[in-house]
């Protein structure tokens, strides 16, 4: 595929390899920048325009942050919090899948022929390669034992590792942003340790604003003899990831202990970051409202993910039901 410089369009291969932050100030105003982007075009994007996937170029490489979360000073942990953070079932999983990642976009860029798009997806690589690394220092900062590594091996249908990586992608970041909310509100994590990861969830939204929006792109522009073929792949996809999430994956780390990663931590771990009691159906407002507060910054013309949303919906009305029921059922034992 070529070096990484390459793959990356024109960003280094480390971000220990970004300049500093000249000030507070920057750092600030890259901040904000990143959260907020509008195009200056007028009038409606139509997926398939030129100019909507110029659009869809222009907020992924304008909302760039240089320097957050590259700048980083892990805070000191006292016992309790160091073992809580050391406890959780994911760290396994979260530097294998920021690997997976970056190599399944760089990937998928590299065939992609439109330079807008190409760009794009390639930015996204790097980000995912330096969310790897981020993971990677905190991991080294606090000890968190680890299994070695599985080699990265090229996916043979980057199409569908891409397809695999962003729907994956939309589903975690939705059900993440929620936990995230929670694991604030609670406490549970000091200050400056949630502080650090901040902007790691934005950079994720902004990830999930370009997926949905290059697949909308994407099927426009197809030709009509491809669509039914890649909407059966796009079904696949879904199953292959409805099978994932119920399953756990076990890991040995160098010491020879086994580690149990669970695959859906984002929707069944909350009490594990937070000493708050919520309920399903609350816990699924809570993620609506953060996604919609997230991406409350960016045009609203460009299109956000659904499924995700659909299916909180789905769950906060069943939910709400067997809340209904079971309120009927004891008021009728009294």
């Amino acid at each position: 595929m070529g070096s990484l410089s390459e793959i990356y369009s024109k960003l280094p291969d480390s971000m220990d390899d970004l300049p500093p932050p000249p000030s507070a100030e920057a750092v600030a105003q890259a901040d904000y920048r990143a959260r907020h982007w509008q195009s200056p075009v007028t009038g409606r994007l139509k997926p398939g325009s030129d100019a909507h996937k110029r659009a869809m170029a222009e907020m992924f490489r304008d909302t760039f942050n240089p320097y957050r979360p590259s700048v980083i000073e892990w805070p000191k942990l006292d016992p309790e919090t160091l073992h809580k953070i050391v406890s959780l079932p994911i760290w396994d999983i979260a530097v294998q899948t920021e690997g997976k990642a970056r190599l399944r976009m760089a990937a998928y860029a590299a065939l992609v022929s439109d330079p807008d798009v190409k760009d794009a997806i390639s930015r996204n690589a790097w980000e995912e390669n330096r969310h790897k690394e981020v993971l990677a220092k905190m991991v080294a900062a606090y000890n968190i034992p680890m299994a070695p590594e599985p080699p990265y091996i090229e996916p043979k249908d980057p199409e569908w590792a891409y397809l695999v990586t962003g729907f994956s992608e939309c589903v975690d970041s939705f059900f993440a942003f929620g936990m995230f909310e929670l694991a604030k509100r609670s406490g549970f994590f000091p200050q400056e340790l949630t502080d650090t990861f901040e902007p790691i969830m934005q950079e994720e939204c902004r990830h999930i604003l370009l997926f949905a929006n290059w697949l909308a792109w994407y099927r426009a522009t197809m030709p009509w003899w491809r669509r039914p073929y890649f909407e059966l792949k796009v079904w696949a996809v879904w199953g292959f990831l409805a099978y994932e999430r119920i399953s756990l994956v076990r890991t040995v780390d160098d010491k020879g202990e086994v580690h149990t990663q669970d695959n859906n931590f984002t929707v069944t771990g909350t009490k594990d970051v937070a000493n708050i009691d919520i309920t399903l159906p609350d816990f699924m407002d809570l993620c609506l409202q953060e996604d919609e507060r997230r991406f409350s910054g960016y045009d609203s013309r460009l299109l956000r993910p659904t499924s995700a949303p659909f299916i909180a919906r789905m769950l906060r009305g069943a939910g709400r039901c067997w809340e209904f029921a079971s309120e009927v059922v004891k008021a009728n034992r009294r």
